[in-house]
């Protein structure tokens, strides 16, 4: 069956990335915390086993944000993880640009994602920073 991208549907966040979230020992963040009802993003596949998902977040300015990249703890085939993650940033980093993004943002402090976000052209920005939210 190969490598398979798709949209992100609405059983995929119950069904799958909630599982992910807690495997890795996460609190996963709430459906409306996430772009259009955790819906705006992309899953892959290899074959039958989901590999990793990522959401797009856009905004009111030439700017989109690339967020929220998780991956299924047990799936470990090498280098077929590293290769879905690569493909999982450069497809939503794909879709930013067409849908007329001039600059893709993403943060996080995991080396393995940042190298995959690195080899899709990605540059470092601030690399000591505090995440901040305050909910309303």
């Amino acid at each position: 069956m190969g490598i398979l991208v798709r949209q992100l549907n609405a059983s995929d966040y119950d069904d799958i990335l909630v599982g992910w979230w807690n495997d890795w020992g996460l609190d996963a963040p709430t459906r409306d915390f996430l772009p259009d009802d955790a819906t705006s993003g992309l899953i892959v596949f290899d074959g039958d086993d989901p590999v990793c998902a990522g959401f797009i977040y856009t905004m009111n300015a030439k700017v989109t944000w690339v967020e929220w990249i998780i991956s299924s703890r047990t799936y470990r085939k090498k280098p077929a993880r590293k290769d879905c993650l690569e493909l999982l940033i450069h497809t939503l980093t794909h879709i930013c640009k067409s849908k007329g993004a001039k600059y893709v943002f993403s943060n996080n402090n995991n080396k393995h994602l940042i190298e995959s976000f690195t080899n899709n052209g990605y540059i470092k920005g601030c690399t000591n920073s505090t995440e901040l939210i305050k909910i309303l």
